[in-house]
């Protein structure tokens, strides 16, 4: 179990957010955390990486090669 504090403002966008969905404030926060620990752990991947000197792409050729873009 978490608690924690956030600004004013993000509360009333999440409440407006919840309200408009039908869905918890708690159900947008949980994902809103879930997706920025995935996001983090991708990016400390590609950090790793980049450090061992290995080949990266920009995320304009990733998006071409998977037929994303022309």
């Amino acid at each position: 179990m978490i608690t924690l504090r956030i600004p004013k403002d993000a509360e009333d966008k999440l409440v407006k957010l919840a309200n408009k969905t039908g869905k918890s404030k708690s159900y947008y926060a949980r994902r809103a955390l879930l997706d920025f620990l995935q996001d983090k752990e991708d990016y400390d991947i590609a950090m790793a990486r980049v450090k061992k000197g290995r080949p990266t792409i920009s995320i304009d050729e990733a998006e071409k090669r998977l037929g994303l873009k022309d």
